[in-house]
């Protein structure tokens, strides 16, 4: 009797150890439950409002819960036409649909619109999605823009202050003229804050209309030469360096921050996948908050302002400058960025 008090005031919810386990998304383990298909201890739950410790056995279906997975992120090369999403009611092709079958359920950090190419972050940590998504982390997200106009360079200049459109405010975005190539221009653009659309609707009031937008990195982790819809994991030791004193309470899953729980099914972060590579790490003792490592972007530099050696190799490689001005894509591109 006493173990089953402790279960219901100590630990994590059952729908977010489920979720850590990789097992389901949080709202489908309350469905699950609701379903009289998850168990503790042998018996069966008739409620999500149930917290679970170490010592507790789960069941799904009669099946035992294996242990979690260690954190784990990784760089996706998102082609246009993808949904990010798990559940299109459109029936149109997904992010997921199209991942490795060997990657284990993975959320999606952010989202990148249909018809946006490039960087997307996936983890199997619902901890790591939400530390990397808070406002406060305030990463830098880099992208390159093709759009139809004539670009302004002292309007894009006064982007650094600000603007408001339509009663909403945007945070400093710095945006450099790449070049103009007939009826459209090229332009590089950097922002921290990243609301719905952003990079659309800032040019739009500039009388720019977006047709390409790719993301090439989300702070210090850089889309590089990955291929177009290649999957590639950050190793461990660069996610201890860029994550710092944050990355023990990601391991502990005690990150601090917005609900997940809208969150999960919002932004469609499951796909049913086998589990794989387990394995164990050392919780990192480095300090500081994570860090930006990308300087705000020059149309012709790649070189770094206030930076000091470190004796830690980076990230990922910077994106060359040899990226080509033009390939294949679906025209009229929107960004949500």
């Amino acid at each position: 009797m006493s173990d089953e008090k402790t279960s219901q005031f100590e630990g994590d919810r059952i729908a977010k150890v489920l979720a850590r386990a990789g097992v389901c998304s949080r709202r489908d383990a309350e469905r699950m439950v609701a379903d009289g298909r998850i168990a503790v201890n042998g018996r069966r739950l008739d409620t999500p409002a149930f917290n679970v410790t170490a010592k507790d056995k789960i069941t799904v279906d009669g099946k035992p819960v294996a242990e979690p997975d260690p954190p784990r992120l990784w760089r996706y090369h998102k082609p246009a036409g993808l949904v990010t999403t798990a559940r299109d009611p459109q029936g149109r092709d997904t992010v997921f649909q199209k991942l490795p079958a060997s990657l284990p359920r993975v959320n999606a950090v952010g989202r990148l619109d249909i018809n946006t190419e490039g960087l997307l972050l996936l983890t199997n940590d619902g901890g790591m999605k939400r530390l990397l998504e808070l406002p406060s982390t305030g990463w830098l997200r880099r992208y390159r823009v093709r759009a139809f106009g004539k670009a302004d360079e002292a309007k894009l200049k006064e982007l650094k202050h600000g603007i408001t459109i339509d009663g909403v405010n945007y945070k400093s975005i710095d945006a450099t003229l790449e070049r103009q190539q007939g009826g459209n221009v090229w332009l590089s653009m950097a922002l921290r804050e990243g609301k719905n659309r952003e990079i659309k609707r800032v040019l739009e009031a500039l009388d720019l209309k977006v047709n390409r937008l790719l993301r090439l990195s989300f702070g210090p982790f850089q889309l590089g030469q990955l291929d177009e819809g290649k999957v590639e994991e950050v190793p461990r030791r660069v996610l201890r360096q860029q994550l710092g004193k944050n990355w023990q309470s990601i391991v502990d899953g005690t990150v601090r921050g917005a609900s997940m729980d809208k969150q999960e099914d919002a932004t469609a972060e499951t796909t049913p996948r086998s589990r794989a590579d387990k394995g164990g790490s050392r919780a990192d003792k480095g300090r500081g908050k994570p860090r930006d490592t990308q300087e705000p972007i020059k149309a012709h530099s790649a070189k770094r302002k206030n930076s000091k050696p470190s004796g830690n190799k980076p990230a990922a490689r910077t994106p060359s400058s040899r990226t080509p001005s033009s390939r294949k894509g679906s025209p009229d591109a929107r960004g949500r960025r």
